[in-house]
């Protein structure tokens, strides 16, 4: 059995919607500092907004990077990462270039990746890696795991939470049995209710991207389709 605050401890709580405003995000800050989640996830605009709206709590500020499809230059990725390191971030979630996977070039995502990583960790700050495995047979999650961790990413993710399939059961298994004993895994998009959450955690993930936290926490489940 799970207690709340062992699931909110693995929730990235995520504040990612284009419409979502700074009074959305300060009223989102609040609840993640009474329930004590892991960490907030923000846009890039917002990580010095969320630093500071949760500075006298233990939550983390994450971001994405190249979102929701991973498709910016490298270079450009590079610098978006510096940028937010230099904001205040606490980790990175960055989505790997979906066109270029699905091209098979394997060696470009792969530097790609590497790049982003290698900035994170020169300042100690963890990347997580979004395959948006939607678009991925369980042949190319596995594979798009095994470039992560080659690139020297410290999680797989599955999904943004804005493309097909969010988190799926079958494609944490492929995660799990592909890498869990080397990286860790992140389940997101579509976790609305405390049942999926705790059955992700059941199967091998170690973090949660979830929008609607405070209705899973609760024994809800959320409406809409983040």
């Amino acid at each position: 059995m799970y207690r709340i605050e062992q699931v909110a401890k693995t929730i990235d709580h995520a504040v990612l919607k284009p419409d979502q405003t700074l009074a959305d995000l300060e009223a989102n800050a609040k609840m993640c500092a009474k329930y004590g989640v892991f960490s907030m996830c923000v846009k890039p605009c917002d990580i010095k907004a969320a630093k500071e709206l949760l500075k006298d709590s233990d939550v983390k500020v994450s971001c994405v990077l190249s979102f929701p499809h991973g498709a910016d230059a490298t270079p450009v990725k590079v610098f978006q990462a510096q940028q937010a390191i230099e904001d205040g971030v606490d980790e990175i979630d960055m989505v790997m270039n979906i066109g270029r996977f699905l091209s098979g070039e394997y060696e470009y995502v792969l530097q790609d990746i590497k790049a982003v990583v290698e900035v994170a960790h020169q300042h100690g700050i963890l990347v997580k890696v979004i395959q948006e495995s939607g678009f991925l047979t369980p042949e190319q999650i596995a594979k798009a795991c095994e470039l992560s961790y080659e690139a020297g990413a410290d999680y797989v993710k599955t999904s943004t939470g804005f493309g097909p399939g969010g988190a799926k059961p079958e494609y944490i298994d492929v995660m799990v049995k592909t890498v869990g004993a080397k990286m860790k895994v992140k389940a997101s998009g579509g976790i609305r209710s405390w049942e999926d959450a705790v059955a992700f955690l059941d199967q091998g993930a170690d973090r949660l991207g979830i929008g609607s936290t405070e209705t899973v926490l609760k024994g809800g489940v959320a409406d809409g389709d983040y």
